[in-house]
Formats: structure tokens, C-alpha cells, sequence
């Protein structure tokens, strides 16, 4: 089985800490809250106009380092006002927003970003004004807090819906839990949304690749004819773009566990866009793309080539249709797509073609004919991947 030399280590027990994740973080996020509010009531006590600065989460603002071959932030900033009558509201939102986290890091607990709006809404004593009208406006200010504090989330201690599943040659330890990931059944283990090394950590582990696929209905095929068993191999879905408890943990496992990893996806642009999150980052997390992307994963499949390779039908063939092809040339401008000739290769003959494919297209064969036959194929095929 194709994989890195450095896949051997995988053998032996990891540590569970990670080197792309210093220590105390918790502590840190911690710290960085009790300075935004000092610096608020230092500045209201000299008379003068609170503010917080708040990285730009824009397109025009990310950067692609090449070197590291990452998404990167910029250093474009917007900055909210307490006496800007425009940005009032919104400053304050910010402030319930970390005090709230606050709580939750000091009492070491966690509530979901649901959980969060309901603790933070309130009506204003002596007014019938709301600190929240809907989950639409708190939402939006845990993201500005994460940016300007440099701390994820799941270091606030807010974490989001559960989704995606992993099986595989990997023992873990889930909130001291420890959980064999080789006997979790037809659904596999979910993922949690909070992946950090102080409640998941991976213990034994024989495989040598991870198999990341697009959506759970393949992963299900995957899992139940036992390919992580007969490749020894991690299986991994993220239910279509991946959460980021799902990316922080292929980041890990890569990082940590030293397996490389295989990214089998649509052959559509939304195939190619999660391939691009995986492999270099994306905007709105720009700033923790080091702890997240994996520049070294590598995209197997679906390719338009396969359609007259493996002799499928037209049963198998999608029209793409005008957002398709907007989609397509934008991915194209990226500029971590932009130059790489493989890829402008793949997304035009996908779009001269003019039709794209499921990886569930790969059924009309028979019905493993993706584990079985594709994918160990492709596997073997190392001058056939896409970087």
C-alpha cells in the first residue's frame, strides 16, 4: 500500500499532544478574555472610547503562503466602538459573548453555540431591548471573538453539532473514555466536536493511511465491507464539508500519528472545494490553518478521466449548470489552486465534458466495486493523484 516511510511510527502509542498546539491554550484563551475586559474598563475609566480590533475574515484579506502551503490571515482589521451608535450593539454583544465563554472555561464546562445565544440573551433591565434577537447575530460574534482573541471555539469551550464518523485500526481516549475504533459497528464512532489533546487522545494504532471520503452514505459501504480492516487504514466521513472537529482531527492524526492522507471526493466543484479546505485551510478559520490543513493530503478520486477509464454508463453523468461552472472558474482563480496545471487540467475537462459524478456513481458497477476494485486501484496508482 502506497504511504510515507515515516508511517511506521504510527505503531507506537502517541503522546497526545500535538506540536502544532502549544501548551495551555485553555489558559491562554483564559487570559486573552480577562485582557479584553481590563483593556475595556481602562479605557472607560480614562474616558475614552472602547474598542475591540477584529481581523477581516475576507477573501481580499487571506493569503496563500506557498512556502507552508497554507491559508494565511492578513492584516486587515475593523474595529468596533462602543460609542460608534452603529457598532454599539454589537461591541456589547461582544462583551456578553466573553463573558460567557469566560464562565464557561473558569467552571470547565462547554455548551453548544445554541447553548451559548441562550446564555448570553437577555432583555435589558428598564427596556424592552433583547442583547439577542436570534442565534443569526450571536453567531457571527463568536467568530469575531475567536479572530481577535486567536482562539478557537473549542478553546472557549463552545462546540457545534456532532457530525462525521470514524472506524479504523486506532484506539482512542474520549474524555477519559478509552474507545476501540475497531469494534464501533455499522455507525462507526462520531466525532466529537471538540478533538483537543486534553479530551482525545489516540492510543494504539496500527494503520498506515487515513481515507477521508466526502459524505457517510459511501462511508457506510466503506465500513461494512471492512476496508480499514483489509487496508489497514483509518476511515473517516465528515457528512459533506467537514467540521472543524473533523479537520482538527485528520490534522492530528496526520501530524501526530505520521499517516498520510487520501482525500475521495466528488468530482464537482464542491468536490474540489473540500479537497481545497482539507489540503490548505479556508478563509474564515485563515488564522488556524496550522492546526487544521493538511498541505500534504492528496485527492484520489472521482476523476472526469474515470468515466472512460472504468467504462461507466451515462447513467452516472450529472449536467453541470451555470452555478457549477461560476463555482469552477472561481476555484480556478484561488491562488493555491491558480498555476497548478493538473488541476486546471481536471476542472476544464470536467467543464468541456460538461457533466460531473458522485462518488455513489461508482455503484452502477456493482455495488463494492469502490472499495474493491477503485479505490485499491487507485491507491497503487501514486502518478494518478491530485496535490
Amino acid at each position: 500500500m502506497a504511504r510515507k516511510k515515516t508511517a511506521s511510527k504510527s505503531k507506537r502509542p502517541a503522546s497526545g499532544k500535538s506540536s502544532g498546539r502549544p501548551k495551555g491554550r485553555k489558559n491562554q484563551a483564559s487570559a486573552k478574555i480577562t485582557g479584553f475586559a481590563e483593556s475595556v474598563v481602562k479605557s472607560a475609566s480614562q474616558r475614552r472610547d472602547p474598542a475591540i480590533v477584529i481581523p477581516m475574515r475576507t477573501l481580499s484579506n487571506a493569503n496563500y503562503n506557498k512556502k507552508r502551503r497554507i491559508i494565511e490571515m492578513g492584516r486587515k482589521t475593523a474595529t468596533r466602538n462602543f460609542f460608534d451608535l452603529g457598532k454599539a450593539k454589537s461591541f456589547m454583544q461582544s462583551v456578553l459573548i466573553a463573558s460567557g465563554c469566560k464562565k464557561l472555561i473558569d467552571e470547565n464546562k462547554t455548551v453548544s453555540i445554541r447553548g451559548l445565544y441562550y446564555l448570553s440573551k437577555h432583555t435589558i433591565p428598564g427596556t424592552s431591548e433583547k442583547t439577542f434577537n436570534d442565534q443569526n447575530e450571536s453567531d457571527p460574534i463568536i467568530e469575531d471573538l475567536e479572530v481577535s482573541l486567536g482562539s478557537l471555539r473549542e478553546e472557549l469551550h463552545v462546540f457545534a453539532d456532532n457530525r462525521g464518523s470514524i472506524a479504523g485500526n486506532l484506539t482512542v481516549v474520549s474524555l477519559g473514555d478509552e474507545i476501540n475504533l475497531r469494534k464501533m459497528g455499522a455507525s462507526g464512532f462520531a466525532i466529537p466536536s471538540i478533538v483537543e489533546p486534553d479530551v482525545f487522545q489516540f492510543r494504539k494504532c496500527e494503520a498506515k493511511f487515513i481515507l477521508h471520503v466526502e459524505k457517510g452514505t459511501i462511508w457506510s459501504r466503506f465500513n461494512e465491507d471492512k476496508f480499514w480492516k483489509k487496508h489497514n487504514c483509518i476511515l473517516i466521513h465528515g457528512g459533506g464539508q467537514p467540521p472543524r472537529g473533523v479537520r482538527r482531527l485528520l490534522f492530528r492524526m496526520h501530524d501526530e500519528l505520521k499517516l498520510p492522507l487520501y482525500c475521495l471526493l466528488d468530482n464537482d466543484p464542491w468536490g474540489y472545494y473540500i479537497y481545497s479546505v482539507i489540503k490548505q485551510g479556508s478563509i474564515n478559520l485563515a488564522f488556524e490553518s496550522q492546526r487544521m490543513a493538511v498541505p500534504d493530503a492528496r485527492f484520489i478520486g472521482v476523476r472526469s478521466r474515470d468515466f472512460e477509464e472504468f467504462d461507466l454508463s451515462d447513467d452516472v453523468k450529472i449536467a453541470v449548470d451555470d452555478k457549477d461552472i461560476k463555482r469552477a472558474k472561481q476555484i480556478l482563480n484561488y491562488p493555491w489552486f491558480k498555476g497548478k496545471k493538473d488541476w486546471e487540467k481536471e476542472v476544464n475537462h470536467m467543464l468541456e465534458h460538461g457533466f460531473k459524478m458522485e462518488v455513489e456513481s461508482l455503484l452502477t458497477k456493482s455495488i463494492s466495486f469502490v472499495t474493491e476494485t477503485y479505490v485499491p486501484q487507485k491507491l497503487k496508482r501514486r502518478n494518478q493523484w491530485l496535490d
